[in-house]
């Protein structure tokens, strides 16, 4: 409902389109109902600034050598494909714009590191990563109960390579003082 609104807003529904859509999310009883009602809409995110960043469904990374990062205000997509020899991977979600909660990441990487910077409330699942002569590092995820913001799905293969998990490190400021993130 709150997508409807927002493309109302930005005009790109009229004020019939938008009460007819909002009645029937009312009376939608699954998700894909529920999804057919936003498929035309362009997908966007609203970050705390106010500033809208379009969100894709696929993004990809073919890197060869050297090294990628994905940092500061970038929005989440529901897939990535990461194709890479020889490459480090960063992808920070400190301050990333997240508007589902599940990504998944279809890997085939030969060498380099991924390097996932995580925030509280995300979960790392390596279930369908086949790894060979590699190693992951993947710290223990939240006691049960705890808010869920991002489940990043890990799916493929990784060969000479390794998989690293962790919080963002703390200002040499913070550090001093002993405060946390």
């Amino acid at each position: 409902m709150e997508v409807l609104r927002i493309a109302a807003g930005d005009g790109r529904l009229t004020a019939a389109e938008l009460d007819q859509r909002l009645d029937a999310a009312l009376s939608a009883r699954t998700l894909g109902e529920l999804a057919g009602l936003t498929a035309d809409l362009p997908r966007v995110a609203a970050t705390p600034s106010g500033a809208t960043v379009e969100v894709k469904d696929v993004v990809r990374i073919d890197q060869e050598g050297g090294s990628v990062r994905r940092d500061g205000r970038w929005a989440v997509p529901r897939r990535m494909e990461l194709r890479s020899s020889w490459c480090d991977v960063t992808l920070d979600f400190t301050e990333a714009v997240i508007t589902q909660d599940t990504l998944r990441i279809d890997m085939d990487m030969r060498g380099g590191t991924l390097r996932l910077v995580t925030r509280p409330g995300m979960t790392v699942n390596t279930d369908s990563l086949s790894m060979s002569y590699g190693k992951t590092r993947i710290p223990r995820g939240a006691g049960p109960g705890a808010p869920n913001a991002l489940q990043v799905e890990l799916v493929g293969h990784i060969a000479y390579g390794r998989v690293v998990v962790r919080a963002p490190q703390r200002t040499f400021r913070r550090w001093i003082l002993r405060t946390p993130e």
